[in-house]
């Protein structure tokens, strides 16, 4: 008789075995798959290289920094061009460094984007589940709310929120947040009714689990991909928004450092002055373009048609 030797934990076979023998096997083996799926997708590593510059630059920015980026100099270095001495991007109208500036304002948007993330994902997760699975009244209650803040354009009711609450940057969190969560409710849902009736439902119910338990348990773990996918590529959006809303003085106030705000207070300099319009505005593309290959790259891999190709 031969004896079949075990698979080394870790190993590649390990990872690719077709037969895992414990849930952390299959679990590990689930991420090695769609990592080596998301590592062929060139533009994707490319979006996560600048994800993670972004990170980087956030948490270092008072270690990268070449100056105060809230002080400046009106005397001496009011409007300088990018490449003048100690202004590798060029000084505000107040006399503050560019640079310093956008090192710092990479942690507002990361601010940003989290939080809305945190907030946005998992309620439209709930909304989503919840009217998938119970259906009939829930379910129509549901989606019509769900409607209703689909039915006004985001920028235009994120103005009306911040107007309402008032200029700040975490007044415009809350309202970005509200008006980002019923796509991702859709999805959600949609989601849920695909295999609401499937066998493995049917099974966990004669088991005696709750309705509770099986949104919380079974269904929503099984709508994770999708929306991981959504928020990743909303990124972007949600950038520009409150971009926006701080282009317009409602979002962060004078003197953060909010790219938004910068381009604002560049736009009067735009045609003598390029550069304190165009550097916040570069960045703000960067960081957008990163955000959408990443998200191309996730939906590549998480995909399961893509991944049977």
């Amino acid at each position: 008789m031969s004896v079949v030797e075990p698979l080394k934990p870790y190993s590649r076979a390990w990872l690719l075995s077709d037969r895992p023998a414990s849930r952390h096997q299959a679990r590990v083996g689930r991420a090695y798959v769609v990592w080596r799926q998301f590592s062929e997708n060139r533009l994707a590593l490319l979006g996560l290289v600048i994800i993670l510059g972004l990170i980087f630059i956030a948490i270092f920015a008072n270690v990268l920094a070449p100056h105060n980026p809230v002080q400046g100099d009106l005397r001496n270095s009011r409007l300088l061009p990018p490449g003048s001495a100690g202004f590798l991007l060029g000084t505000d109208d107040q006399g503050r460094d560019i640079l310093s500036r956008l090192l710092y304002g990479s942690r507002l948007t990361l601010f940003v984007v989290v939080l809305v993330a945190v907030i946005a994902a998992p309620v439209g997760l709930i909304v989503g589940t919840v009217s998938g699975y119970a259906g009939g009244w829930v379910d129509a209650v549901l989606m019509r709310i769900t409607d209703i803040f689909l039915a006004f354009p985001k920028l235009v009711l994120a103005l009306a929120l911040v107007a309402a609450l008032g200029p700040g940057i975490e007044n415009a969190v809350l309202a970005i947040a509200v008006t980002s969560w019923p796509p991702y409710a859709r999805i959600a849902r949609a989601e849920t009714m695909t295999f609401r009736n499937s066998e493995f439902i049917s099974a966990v119910k004669l088991m005696g689990a709750s309705p509770f338990r099986i949104v919380l348990r079974h269904v929503m773990p099984l709508c994770m991909s999708s929306l991981i996918v959504r928020v990743t590529l909303d990124m972007a959006g949600i950038i520009l928004t409150a971009a926006g809303l701080g282009f317009l003085g409602l979002g962060a106030q004078p003197p953060l450092p909010e790219w938004g705000a910068m381009i604002a207070s560049g736009r009067r300099f735009i045609l003598d002055q390029w550069w304190v319009a165009a550097m916040p505005g570069i960045a703000i593309l960067i960081v957008s373009l990163g955000f959408n290959l990443l998200g191309d790259g996730l939906r590549d891999a998480l995909d399961p048609k893509e991944a049977g190709q």
